[in-house]
């Protein structure tokens, strides 16, 4: 089972980092393998996105998700609910010294074929996810105090 685990501390309150998370719209702006998303329905648990990610050679493949936890400043969880690849994923804010120590941890079951022909690969994407929370401590704390960057759209 393909599993991955980053954490960074961000020079932000976890009021700030958890409402910029939250909001999925705002996946492009740290996560480089996102080529498109869109809000479907509802708020908090059960907030559904349709989402296009890069695949081999660049194809788009579908990798649409639902918020299944929603616990503000602290827990934001979800699980994906098209493509070859249904990852889950959690994201675990603590605060710290003023600003937020955030885990994300994403782990996926493959059984028999795609685990021999697609495991190697999974693990690699998922090790880019988990990383790019770099990227995101990077973007929130350029923005000025009390300035969480809006979402895209």
């Amino acid at each position: 089972m393909p599993e991955a685990r980053h954490e960074v501390t961000i020079r932000r309150p976890a009021s700030e980092v958890f409402g910029f998370l939250a909001d999925g719209l705002n996946g492009p702006k740290w996560r480089t393998g996102i080529l498109d998303i869109a809000h479907v329905s509802g708020s908090g648990v059960g907030a559904t996105y349709n989402q296009g990610v890069k695949g081999p050679g660049g194809r788009r493949i579908d990798a649409d998700y639902r918020v299944t936890a929603y616990e503000p400043n602290s827990r934001l969880a979800f699980e994906a609910i098209a493509g070859p690849v249904r990852p889950k994923g959690e994201y675990i804010l603590e605060g710290v010294d003023g600003g937020t120590r955030l885990t994300f941890a994403l782990h996926a079951e493959l059984g028999g074929i795609k685990k021999l022909l697609m495991g190697g690969a999974v693990q690699k994407t998922m090790d880019s996810e988990v990383e790019a929370t770099e990227r995101l401590k990077s973007l929130l704390e350029a923005m000025p105090a009390g300035d969480p960057p809006t979402s895209v759209g």
